[in-house]
């Protein structure tokens, strides 16, 4: 192996397009997703602004924010953002073929957070970047290396789907068994949530108040309603904090809704596994025997859309404890809701078995990329 900078095998790919962008695809930062190598966004539009051009067989970096981890190989010719740097590689000391799992490694992305400028939003220039070292195998040990990795990336791939695929499962059975809420074709009796329970929300200990926070709570915020089932929290508060606030401990099977958030947060749902305070911009709702919190969270993530839809605000559109609260939902006889809650736990079962092999995989995929371009 020879020790390289990645200036030495690969160039910035420089070109613009200069006439009509009628049948190119676009491609901008929000179309790459954090630590995956294929590129399966992009836009048909020619109504924009950009004019940078990128070739099949490229790598597309997102140099904003590099931390977020954006890099793909692009399939096909296009037009892509200013804040996403064209790399190609060159072909007589770097088999092209290689060049994405270089650039998708969590060694470059470090290296690239710490040549970054900028405060709000950190770039990292090229002219820095070409100055990463890694070490490079041959070109025939470039061709075996790049076969196993890609065979490892299609792995990966089949895993994320088949996991895709479950969550589709568990949402088309509970229409299936229960018609859809609105329709309600079944003719189950329509209630409010909070005809079923108590619904309230949480605060904010202040942070200039020594001895509040690095407590033994846990204190959900909306970013881990997410998850789906939340098993542990960022952060954790004290019992002084929780004396002297509004914030209250909630019991396990209290199922949480963000009523605000950034991008896709707001609207998501999840069920509390441990006891847990939380902030303002949550809504808990607490269990009780009438509602199997398995049965509410399937609901409300099959509610989605239109719960995120009846967010109000002129900034950021968030919802209030109100709208959950006398939110509609069908009142499903409870032993109905208990044959649901259980198939979802062996559908649960079968998803956490495929994210060990994921987790695992993964682990190994990158293992083998450090080791042979370390």
């Amino acid at each position: 192996m020879a020790k390289v900078t990645l200036g030495e095998v690969a160039i910035e790919h420089k070109e613009t397009c200069k006439g009509n962008k009628e049948g190119y695809p676009v491609v901008g930062l929000e179309h790459l997703v954090p630590e995956n190598i294929c590129l399966e966004h992009w836009s048909e539009s020619p109504d924009n602004t950009f004019s940078k051009m990128f070739r099949k067989g490229n790598v597309l970096f997102g140099r904003r924010r590099a931390y977020l981890k954006k890099a793909a190989v692009a399939p096909f010719d296009g037009i892509c953002s200013g804040d996403i740097t064209v790399i190609e590689a060159k072909s007589d000391r770097l088999l092209p073929e290689l060049l994405p799992f270089i650039i998708q490694n969590d060694a470059l992305f470090d290296f690239a957070v710490g040549k970054s400028a900028g405060s709000l939003s950190p770039r990292v220039k090229w002219e820095h970047l070409r100055n990463y070292e890694f070490e490079l195998p041959d070109l025939e040990q470039q061709r075996e290396l790049a076969r196993l990795l890609w065979a490892m990336n299609t792995t990966k791939t089949a895993y994320m789907k088949l996991l895709a695929k479950t969550d589709e499962l568990v949402k088309s059975q509970f229409i299936e068994w229960f018609g859809d809420p609105v329709e309600n074709p079944k003719g189950f009796p329509i209630r409010r949530i909070s005809d079923f329970t108590d619904v309230l929300t949480g605060a904010t200990p202040s942070r200039t108040v020594e001895g509040y926070y690095e407590g033994d709570i846990p204190w959900v915020k909306t970013g881990e309603i997410e998850r789906g089932l939340i098993k542990s929290t960022e952060e954790s508060i004290t019992y002084k904090a929780l004396q002297e606030t509004n914030c209250k401990i909630l019991p396990i099977g209290t199922v949480m809704v963000a009523m605000y958030g950034q991008g896709k947060t707001r609207g998501t749902s999840g069920i509390l596994q441990i006891e847990a305070a939380t902030n303002q911009a949550c809504a808990a709702i607490l269990p009780c025997d009438k509602l199997n919190p398995v049965f509410l969270h399937q609901f409300l993530v099959n509610e989605y859309g239109r719960l995120r839809g009846m967010g109000r605000g002129v900034q950021q559109a968030n919802l209030n404890l109100s709208m959950i609260k006398n939110y509609p939902i069908m009142d499903v006889p409870h032993f109905l809701q208990e044959q649901f809650a259980a198939f979802v736990r062996q559908s649960d079962k079968s998803k956490f078995e495929l994210e060990q092999a994921l987790a695992e995989l993964t682990a190994t995929y990158k293992r083998i990329i450090s080791e042979n371009l370390g």
